[in-house]
């Protein structure tokens, strides 16, 4: 891209308000020149694609947020960076190994690595082991939040900080995730097969179709790290006081399942579970909106002009299966909120859609959700280690006086 464009262009690339060029150039990020008659403002056209690219420069802290460095994920204004490599591309070209050994190393790893992301049969067995009380129904991030204590016990090198051994333990761990969740489908298990396939036969009692299983694979890639989420805080938080990578992972999954982060998607599944065809949609978000409900899955925090992951994500959910009556629900929905002015759909709501689909159990997007961000979790953990100081955020006081 050469030359000069104007505000709005430019704009438009950043996916910013023309009000927030402006604070660009005062804080020295963009350059901005007058046209011929002096009348237009003209931003140089090759800097605005740079920062496009590299993702709109942050603001300083804010009121209850944490600044903290790091070099793992940079959101651009409708998609994560990892590592400088952008995440749609990855999902388009790479596997989740692949991209979980980049966020952990800075690496590409050799082709068949999938073959070491095998869990430790012992913690497995205590991990399912320690499922056998619970009820039926019992949805997937509920089982993880045992599944992963139980797999630390049984491992005795959970304590182990060095970097090779975290990577180590986050691949075994990953399997053991996985492995341990109950198997819904009566198809063996492949030999080779990659994370993305180990899990679908614990959400589908279905063979994966090449189609399907891609969108997933691409999902896991998707929603592997988005900087400092708040499931991210407080993994880093744990790692930050020398917290084993067990542990790091508890802390995340601790926090995901809340209905503002990974359990949204949950919100999502059930939602459409009411809309029994695309007709009925106008009077289930209508009913929503006048109880007062909010209508899950759309909008996103950072992403003001859309979640470019969701775009993908659907695109590729459409192409695996293009004529099923939930894909033509999901459109109405999309539409409907676009009727009523609502944002565009996030991430969280074509996970649900995938679900649908691909006929996941329920709370299977919670469970993809957790899977895949524990490779952002020990990313992050990684930086901490290094960094070797506690996390201590600083409360200001607005209660009584102390005494004395």
């Amino acid at each position: 891209m050469d030359g000069w464009i104007d505000a709005a262009e430019a704009a438009g690339r950043l996916g910013v308000k023309p009000a927030t060029l402006y604070s660009y150039v005062s804080r020295g990020v963009l350059r901005r020149r007058r046209d011929a008659g002096g009348r237009r403002s003209l931003f140089d056209a090759a800097q605005v694609e740079e920062l496009a690219r590299r993702g709109r420069p942050r603001r300083p802290p804010g009121p209850g947020e944490l600044a903290i460095e790091s070099a793992i994920t940079a959101l651009g204004p409708d998609r994560p960076h990892y590592r400088g490599r952008d995440a749609l591309d990855l999902a388009r070209d790479a596997t989740f190994e692949a991209v979980a050994t980049w966020l952990w190393t800075g690496e590409t790893p050799p082709s068949g690595e999938a073959a070491g992301w095998r869990a430790r049969p012992d913690g497995v067995a205590a991990a399912v082991a320690a499922q056998s009380g619970l009820p039926d129904g019992t949805l997937p991030l509920d089982r993880l939040q045992l599944v992963v204590t139980a797999l630390a016990v049984a491992d005795p090198l959970r304590h182990d900080l060095d970097p090779e051994g975290v990577v180590a333990t986050g691949r075994a761990l990953v399997a053991g995730m996985v492995e341990a969740l109950p198997p819904v489908s009566g198809v063996p298990e492949r030999a080779g097969a990659r994370v993305a396939e180990r899990l679908w036969g614990r959400l589908c009692p279905h063979p994966p179709e090449p189609g399907p299983l891609r969108a997933l694979d691409a999902a896991m890639i998707l929603l592997a790290d988005h900087e400092l989420a708040a499931s991210t805080v407080a993994a880093r938080v744990a790692a930050s006081v020398r917290a084993g990578p067990y542990a790091v992972v508890a802390a995340g999954l601790g926090v995901l399942g809340g209905s503002l982060h990974g359990g949204a998607s949950y919100g999502v599944e059930r939602m459409l579970a009411e809309i029994p065809d695309a007709d009925a949609v106008p009077r289930v978000i209508g009913d929503r909106l006048r109880g007062g409900e909010r209508i899950p899955g759309f909008g996103h925090g950072v992403y003001k002009a859309g979640d470019g992951r969701a775009a993908m994500l659907f695109d590729l959910v459409t192409d695996a299966a293009p004529g099923h009556e939930r894909i033509a629900v999901a459109r109405a929905v999309a539409a409907e909120a676009a009727r009523r002015r609502l944002p565009a759909m996030n991430i969280d709501f074509v996970l649900a859609v995938l679900g649908a689909v691909a006929g996941f159990v329920p709370g299977a997007g919670e469970a993809i959700f957790a899977v895949a961000r524990t490779a952002g979790w020990l990313a992050h953990a990684l930086e901490e280690y290094e960094r070797g100081a506690p996390l201590r955020p600083r409360a200001v006081y607005v209660g009584p006086p102390p005494p004395g």
